[in-house]
């Protein structure tokens, strides 16, 4: 048997259509290369952006750094000179004692605003430029110290102002430092600029190129996983339709390996499942056709009317003319029960008028060898019950256990409740019974599947013949149970549900 391959002509170009098959080729589930091209698509993004932000961080951090250093400079720049010198010429000039002086205030103050700008100078040739200020400041406290060495050694004004000149010119020196650091501190600034607007021109032009393949690749991205997620859906479509039209044979081929694969391959196997359970309902109504051809066959059997027919001569040349008629009658219902124009349900009463019909008729045939007995429970009477099946059941009784015992014996039907839903029928016959040998033989015809002929040549053809046709309408779960005794007689069992609900097309 064949499988039907589905082709699916996509309006995708060829390049396209051999990538989305490469990219659905990776062994890798659907979600997670959704989820692998998003982050892909995220972390380019996030990239692009993180170094821009660090850019301009970066830029502030330096630009920030040089206006503070040159407007903590520019306050040096108007404060040391004429603080320091107007502070020294006080004490040289008698109206401030050295000691009380504010000289060394200025200085430390001073010298902590340089400390300050050395520590966020960017460049080492600032750092430089600070240091010169800073051994400047050094010298200025040298004269100072010497200021006041020589005042606590009682020296002359004279000397003290030579030292003063001193200080004035090394405060000159400290504040002309200053203003040329100044000038270095914003061609540095300017510069700085430049730098960074080269650097961002370049990263605007990066991001430039880049947002354009961030989104190419976003669409691509979306094309190949929207196309391998459509075409396999696609194809499963094609397959659903062509079921549809009742083929069983399309399957879905694929060679994709996420979850719309697993799909596939789940409904290959449901519809493989579905073939199987079609094919075996197939088989199981051709055999029930056959079961139901072999059972009308078995009524309407030539021997049986023929025997029939010249028991009915046999009277009415006996001028036995109240016994013709029964049997006639007896004929007439045995047969319309029997074909009941073509239904497979009837009552459970039309059941037991045809069993007695067929009793009544071999009763006149083999009088003095056959008695029969029918006890039926009223309240099942009108269950529904599958067509043909006690008759076969009495016919078995009548020919493999009656006739082949010499005195004769009894045939004894019974239908009553076996629970609430259940109806039990029982038919029992004192006749010769079935070796062990048989009823093993029996036993197993029942219960393996065995064909046709074979369940014919072990004679055992009635009896499964009614067995497989309860288990085709019931259920598996119903069927016969054989019982007997070799010499001490036989019962055959059957249980069937209680209200059977039959097909409209039956009844």
């Amino acid at each position: 048997m064949m499988n039907a391959e589905i082709i699916v002509t996509e309006p995708t170009p060829r390049y396209m259509e051999k990538f989305i098959t490469l990219f659905a080729s990776i062994r890798l589930s659907l979600r997670t290369k959704i989820l692998l091209s998003f982050f892909t698509v995220i972390l380019l993004i996030s990239t692009m952006n993180i170094l821009l932000i660090l850019e301009v961080i970066r830029f502030n951090r330096q630009y920030d750094a040089i206006i503070t250093n040159i407007t903590t400079a520019n306050s040096i720049n108007g404060y040391i000179k004429s603080s320091i010198d107007s502070e020294m010429w006080n004490i040289v000039s008698g109206k401030t004692e050295f000691a009380e002086g504010d000289q060394y205030a200025i200085i430390q103050q001073v010298n902590r605003q340089i400390e300050s700008m050395m520590a966020n100078a960017e460049s080492d040739k600032s750092r430089i430029k600070l240091e010169v200020i800073y051994r400047t400041m050094n010298t200025l406290t040298h004269y100072v110290d010497k200021m006041g060495e020589q005042i606590a050694a009682g020296s002359r004004v004279v000397e003290n102002e030579q030292v003063l000149e001193d200080i004035r010119g090394v405060s000159a020196v400290v504040e002309e430092t200053v203003q040329d650091y100044m000038l270095f501190e914003v061609n540095q600034a300017e510069q700085q600029y430049q730098e960074n607007q080269a650097r961002f021109t370049r990263l605007s032009i990066l991001y430039m190129i880049l947002l354009p393949g961030v989104i190419l690749f976003s669409i691509l991205a979306a094309w190949i996983i929207s196309g391998s997620i459509y075409v396999p859906i696609k194809k499963l479509h094609d397959v659903t339709t062509t079921i549809t039209g009742e083929d069983l044979q399309a399957l879905v081929t694929t060679h994709n390996v996420d979850e719309i694969t697993e799909l596939g391959i789940s409904f290959n196997i449901m519809i493989g499942r579905i073939r199987e359970l079609v094919n075996a309902k197939l088989r199981e109504q051709e055999n029930l056709k056959k079961a139901e051809l072999r059972a009308l066959q078995a009524q309407i059997n030539p021997h049986f009317l023929y025997n029939t027919l010249d028991t009915i001569v046999w009277m009415a040349e006996s001028n036995k003319t109240d016994q013709v008629v029964n049997i006639v009658r007896a004929l007439s219902s045995f047969f319309r029960i029997a074909l009941s124009k073509g239904k497979d349900w009837i009552s459970l009463r039309q059941e037991i008028e045809h069993v007695s019909s067929y009793l009544a008729i071999q009763k006149m045939r083999y009088r003095d060898i056959l008695d029969y007995r029918i006890e039926v429970e009223e309240d099942v009477m009108d269950s529904t019950i599958l067509k043909l099946t006690l008759q076969p059941l009495v016919e078995n009784a009548l020919y493999h256990g009656i006739k082949t015992k010499r005195n004769g014996g009894t045939i004894v039907v019974q239908v009553k409740r076996a629970g609430e839903d259940k109806v039990l029928l029982n038919v029992q016959d004192d006749g010769v019974g079935f070796t062990p040998y048989k009823l093993v033989q029996i036993q197993e015809s029942l219960n393996q599947d065995l064909d046709e002929e074979v369940a014919l040549e072990e004679g055992g053809f009635g009896l499964r013949n009614v067995h497989k046709r309860i288990q085709l309408y019931y259920g598996k779960e119903y069927g016969l149970s054989v019982q007997s005794h070799f010499q001490g007689g036989s019962q055959v069992s059957v249980t069937i549900p209680r209200r059977c609900t039959p097909n409209p097309q039956d009844v």
